[in-house]
């Protein structure tokens, strides 16, 4: 976070889990129903409650975390508009209270050795599907070049549908967002490149680079015998 600009988006990775706004029709957009799994430096969750001004929830696990948001990376106080809770990522999920409660949502759940996803098997990713309403979008960041990496997207896919499944290219430090979403097609490019201008003008994301990145999910190619 840059101290003069703390609602900037200043990572590459963090700008380009944004990209569930180039699946929604742009009407759609302020009223989108936010939630971010694991809180990080705020980064998201600042955007969305203060720059999008949108419903924004936050579950972080570690009271810590939550506490150093406050007092050093300008996290507001939760208001009409944000709520930041206290509780494990797996357990907010499953329950049946948020079921078709959300329409975009955010996972980046990495322990303080970020070696790899804290949640990442098959049920987690069917449990976002569920807190998903139709019309929702998830992205999640994954270490592209890391081992994991295509054994995590087969499970988001199994959880969302292969056709409901794409990327973004590695940015230079090996990030790679997965995209999900729940409850219609793709568009096509033509539209996602219109959306994405008018992303860059109204909030000046980089949104049709993102486009330019976008890749359709593969499925792992069996070995051959």
């Amino acid at each position: 976070m840059r101290i003069r600009k703390p609602l900037h988006l200043e990572l590459d990775y963090i700008q380009r889990m944004m990209a569930w706004l180039l699946l929604r029709a742009p009407e759609v957009w302020a009223d989108t129903r936010t939630l971010q799994l694991g809180l990080g430096a705020a980064a998201i969750t600042k955007y969305c409650h203060s720059v999008l001004r949108v419903p924004t929830t936050a579950v972080e696990l570690n009271p810590k975390v939550v506490r150093a948001c406050h007092a050093w990376f300008h996290l507001p106080d939760d208001d009409e508009r944000l709520q930041v809770i206290q509780q494990d990522a797996a357990r907010f999920v499953k329950d049946d209270r948020h079921v078709a409660a959300f329409d975009a949502l955010c996972v980046d759940l990495y322990d303080h050795e970020a070696a790899s996803p804290v949640l990442d098997d098959e049920v987690f990713y069917r449990h976002c599907w569920q807190v998903l309403d139709d019309g929702g979008v998830m992205t999640v960041n994954l270490f592209g070049r890391d081992a994991s990496f295509e054994r995590s997207t087969s499970r988001i896919a199994a959880a969302f549908g292969a056709a409901h499944t794409a990327m973004l290219k590695p940015t230079r430090e090996g990030n790679t967002i997965v995209i999900a979403w729940k409850g219609f097609d793709l568009p096509d490019r033509e539209v996602l490149s219109t959306r994405a201008e008018i992303l860059k003008t109204r909030w000046a994301l980089p949104a049709p680079k993102w486009v330019k990145l976008l890749s359709a999910f593969q499925p792992a190619r069996p070995p051959k015998d």
